[in-house]
């Protein structure tokens, strides 16, 4: 980081402008700037050298290089990190497997993940992908309290593929109880999100539809 800023003599411009504490904000040819910053027992260090004229501040130089570092280190960690924690499945993955790979998924998203949990199929299991997207429904609806979904079932090549993101979390807040007598803008709002409710096909519903193609597929074999 030191080497980002030029200080001192090493500012080769006509004049730049200073602000510091104590000083008087404005233009000053280069020389009488050093000067100012050498009275004061102070470095001038260049923190602006694209504006017209350069900025620099009359500051000691190592306590502006930990100024620096600390407020890029508070910037990172109020940086939320999401990765994206992959989930493989079989079209025949029995319950203990599924079981085991469920609490997996609820442990990546209490860590505020995304999961994309996936069915690969080889060889001829293609043919019975119904299976897979039935599976990865179910995945979602067992994960409705944690996660809302982000990307149906996807066919890409051999991989059936389902997004889930996190739910927010709701840190403990309550909520302020309503009114009796809600506005008319929550009215209105109310009334939208009921009609796309109704409009949004429910994963319970899409796997109880998958289920019976799968039956059906299953009765024709049999046949």
């Amino acid at each position: 980081m030191r080497s980002q800023y030029r200080i001192n003599e090493q500012i080769h411009v006509r004049e730049v402008r200073i602000v510091g504490d104590d000083i008087e904000a404005n233009v000053y040819p280069i020389q009488q700037a050093l000067k100012i910053a050498e009275d004061k027992g102070l470095d001038l260090v260049e923190i602006s050298p694209n504006a017209n004229p350069p900025v620099c501040r009359v500051i000691d130089y190592s306590k502006f290089i930990y100024q620096m570092k600390k407020h890029a280190k508070e910037q990172k960690a109020k940086q939320v990190k999401v990765e994206i924690k992959e989930i493989r499945f079989g079209p025949q993955t029995d319950n203990h497997d599924y079981d085991f790979k469920l609490k997996h998924a609820k442990s990546f998203l209490e860590e505020g993940n995304k999961v994309k949990s996936y069915v690969f199929f080889k060889g001829r299991s293609i043919l019975f992908k119904e299976q897979g997207e039935v599976l990865l429904l179910r995945f979602a609806n067992d994960l409705e309290e944690y996660a809302k979904v982000e990307q149906m079932p996807l066919l890409e090549g051999k991989r059936m593929t389902i997004l889930l993101s996190p739910k927010k979390k709701d840190n403990g807040v309550k909520k302020p109880a309503n009114s009796a007598t809600p506005s008319k803008t929550k009215q209105a709002k109310t009334v939208v999100g009921e009609h796309q409710q109704a409009a949004k096909p429910q994963l319970g519903d899409l796997i109880k539809q998958q289920q019976q193609t799968v039956a059906s597929q299953e009765e024709k074999e049999n046949a």
